[in-house]
């Protein structure tokens, strides 16, 4: 009945829509428990009767206004997917902030674009630093996976998922340059282009075109780095698994042509 109590007038509750998927609104009224429907004013204005069959169909409650934009999911009193996809929103859209931390994950969106945030400068200002302690940031895991590594002496792993061109390979050159900036590689920047410049040979028998990629991966990849008893990388390797073979329905044929002087 705690949760039923919190349906008072002057509530926010968030409720479906088929072109925002979601829109915010306030109840007009308390709910009480047998009631069929909500009076609900939209954020438009307008007033709807919202249809409540049983408790269970009662639209998903707004956050206060003061959790708006925070940095971490975690911290929010409602935590459900209008929630999630609002406060992702308002960070991207208001704040230009493209990263959000959802407890020890890290939230990415594409900007597809450029953004001056992976220089040096960002790089020493994370180095040593807590993931508490700053804004998100790919370069905070990285430190905090770095950190445990040389503290407890060992390995970690930084997993890195998502859908089609949501830029995976992009955050792991960023993490890689993390490390050789870090570690103090002796070609910084050399170690994430090394790693990557294998990557045309995997995508000849592990790509595939998709609605969102014309070049997408249908692979895992699986990239080791090796450090030194300084935290220096030392070298790094990598590997494939799981090959989406259902989706790589075919291999465009080539032929390798061979130029030679004439005697």
């Amino acid at each position: 009945m705690a949760t039923l109590e919190l349906y008072s007038k002057g509530a926010g509750v968030w409720v479906p829509d088929p072109d925002a998927v979601w829109i915010s609104a306030q109840l007009l009224q308390d709910y009480r428990p047998g009631e069929k429907h909500l009076l609900l004013q939209l954020s438009s204005g307008n007033e709807v009767r919202y249809p409540v069959d049983f408790p269970s169909d009662l639209p998903p409650l707004g956050n206060p206004d003061i959790l708006e934009g925070e940095n971490d999911l975690t911290a929010l009193s409602f935590l459900h997917e209008p929630a999630v996809l609002h406060n992702l929103r308002v960070r991207f859209l208001d704040y230009s902030s493209i990263y959000t931390y959802c407890g020890i994950v890290l939230v990415a969106i594409n900007p597809y674009d450029q953004l001056p945030i992976y220089g040096e400068e960002v790089i020493d200002a994370y180095s040593g630093q807590d993931m508490t302690d700053m804004e998100p940031h790919i370069f905070s895991v990285a430190e905090e996976a770095y950190r445990t590594m040389i503290r407890s002496g060992k390995n970690q792993s930084i997993i890195i998922s998502g859908e089609s061109g949501s830029g995976k390979t992009v955050s792991a050159k960023f993490t890689m340059r993390y490390f050789a900036v870090v570690g103090g590689a002796a070609q910084q920047t050399s170690v994430e282009e090394r790693v990557l410049a294998s990557n045309p040979i995997m995508e000849s028998i592990g790509n595939a075109k998709t609605t969102r990629n014309d070049n997408s991966s249908r692979f895992g990849k699986y990239i080791e780095i090796g450090f030194g008893t300084k935290g220096d990388i030392i070298g790094a390797n990598m590997r494939t698994y799981l090959l989406e073979k259902s989706r790589v329905v075919f291999q465009v044929n080539t032929h390798l042509l061979q130029c030679r002087k004439c005697p």
